[in-house]
C-alpha cells in the first residue's frame, strides 16, 4: 500500500529532504523514508505539501494535465477590485507563459489563520485584502506573479487544499497520514 502524507509546511521551510543549513527543511520535521513532495511551494509560502512513496501518484498530483484544483488563500498589498479578480479569473500572460483561467474572489481573512513567524511586513498607510483563488496549475511561484501583474503584490500565502485533501486540524509544521482520507475522486485509479 502506498504512503500518502499531508504536511501544513511552515514559512520558511525548504520542500525538500537533502539538508540546507541553516534554512530547515522537510526533514526536520517527516522521519518517514522513500516519500516525495508531490508538488512544491516556495519557502516564502505555507500550507499543504502532499507526499507520496508512489511516483505514479505523485505524477497524477502535481501534472498540470490533470488539473488537480489547488485552492490558496493570499493576503495582497491594497483593496482589490472587481476588474483585477476578473483579470485573475481570466488568466493572465506572465510574459513565459499565460495562466489558465482560475478562481478568483474577495474573502475576509479567514478564521483558521494561524500567525505567521515571522510576521508579515506592515505599512502603517497601506491596506491589505484576502483572496482566494483556486487553479488547475501550479507553476513556480505562479499566485505571486499573478496577483503582482494585477498590481497587488503577495504578502502572505498559504495553499489551503490539493484536490480533495486540506490541512484542516493541521498546525504548522504537523502531518498526518492521508489514507484515511482516500483519493479525491479527480486521481483515483
Amino acid at each position: 500500500m502506498s504512503k500518502l502524507l499531508l504536511f501544513n509546511k511552515p514559512f520558511g521551510v525548504l520542500c525538500q529532504f537533502r539538508p540546507s543549513p541553516p534554512r530547515r527543511t522537510l526533514k526536520d520535521f517527516i522521519a518517514i523514508r522513500d516519500v516525495y513532495a508531490a508538488g512544491r511551494l516556495d519557502a516564502d509560502s505555507e500550507g499543504l505539501v502532499v507526499l507520496t512513496d508512489d511516483g505514479a501518484m505523485q505524477h497524477r498530483i502535481s501534472d498540470p494535465r490533470h488539473k488537480l484544483a489547488k485552492i490558496y488563500c493570499a493576503q495582497v498589498e491594497g483593496v482589490l477590485t472587481e476588474d483585477a479578480l476578473g483579470h485573475l479569473s481570466r488568466g493572465i500572460d506572465l510574459g513565459d507563459f499565460t495562466t489558465m483561467p482560475a478562481t478568483a474572489e474577495l474573502i475576509d481573512e479567514p478564521a483558521w489563520l494561524w500567525p505567521r513567524d515571522p510576521p508579515i511586513r506592515v505599512r502603517k498607510h497601506i491596506p491589505t485584502s484576502w483572496l482566494q483563488i483556486t487553479l488547475g496549475e501550479g507553476k513556480n511561484r505562479q499566485v505571486r506573479r499573478m496577483t503582482a501583474a494585477v498590481g497587488y503584490p503577495t504578502l502572505r500565502l498559504i495553499r489551503r487544499s490539493v484536490g480533495g485533501w486540506n490541512i484542516d486540524g493541521l498546525a504548522p509544521g504537523q502531518w498526518r497520514d492521508a489514507k484515511i482520507d482516500g483519493p479525491p475522486a479527480e486521481i483515483a485509479d
